[in-house]
């Protein structure tokens, strides 16, 4: 059996993070050979992530980023169990570079950027989260991956990271105006851009919702249907984002407010993420 030092020890916690005793435990076993201690400790992660699958983890951070030539922008979310967690420096700082890796990789699915270098010696995102899991003893996981290209791209993150959205408009150098509407999606939740963009099943759901409201209310069965079209058109008015009151002059719409900056000018897409 290998004699294993306090230093050494010191040296693998400092590395990993995980406590003096499962460092100790992992270097016994791995007769003193640092990278299979390390293996030994991911493994460990990896039960405890298993143990843990059934638990909920409705706590993180969301990171939006843009890259310098605001033209490409993404969304991801690590997610946790506690708030305690999530508000931890290094769980800040590696959901942040999660987000970075995943704008400059140009990856397109969440397994993809698993698989993405975390440090550039060996370690991937996935192997990350697994040593985080084993040190923390919590479900975490990345959870949320979304992107978006256009002529100008801007995210928001709101404060406390629990929302953050992307927007991506029809026409270049429009980053404060970008900033205001990618703001308008965060705080307004829109399901789309326009009416043209809900899909037929949402349609179809607030058209019933409608005629069951205006049944209960008694209304003639004749206008029921007029009723619930009605309703629809209100909720294309607060749900799409075009249409919706502008939050920071409310007399107009979001399509408003574009259109005077420019006549041509709109939103071609966005994507917003929240917690819970």
């Amino acid at each position: 059996m290998a004699k294993i030092t306090a230093s050494e020890v010191n040296k693998l916690r400092q590395m990993i993070g995980s406590g003096m005793m499962d460092c100790k435990n992992a270097l016994v076993e791995a007769e003193g050979d640092f990278d299979k201690a390390i293996e030994i400790l991911r493994k460990k992660g990896q039960k405890v992530a298993a143990k843990r699958g059934d638990r909920e983890a409705n706590e993180g951070l969301i990171i939006s980023v843009a890259d310098e030539s605001g033209k490409k922008g993404v969304i991801t979310a690590l997610t946790c169990e506690t708030d305690f967690v999530a508000k931890n420096a290094d769980f800040n700082d590696v959901a942040t570079k999660i987000a970075n890796i995943a704008l400059n990789s140009g990856v397109k699915s969440i397994d993809e950027l698993k698989s993405q270098s975390f440090d550039g010696n060996g370690l991937t995102i996935g192997d990350k989260v697994l040593e985080m899991v084993g040190k923390i003893g919590e479900k975490i996981d990345v959870t949320a991956l979304d992107f978006i290209e256009a002529d100008t791209v801007v995210a928001y993150n709101h404060p406390g990271n629990q929302v953050a959205s992307l927007v991506g408009l029809n026409a270049s150098r429009h980053a404060e105006i970008g900033r205001d509407v990618a703001m308008q999606i965060a705080a307004m939740a829109p399901v789309a851009v326009d009416k043209e963009g809900v899909s037929q099943a949402i349609i179809e759901k607030e058209i019933e919702i409608g005629k069951d409201l205006a049944r209960q209310e008694g209304k003639p069965e004749e206008m029921v249907e007029k009723i619930a079209m009605g309703k629809l058109n209100k909720f294309f008015k607060e749900s799409t984002l075009l249409n919706q009151a502008f939050i920071k002059e409310n007399k107009k719409s979001v399509g408003q407010y574009l259109k005077e900056i420019d006549s041509n000018l709109t939103v071609t897409e966005f994507k917003r993420h929240s917690l819970g």
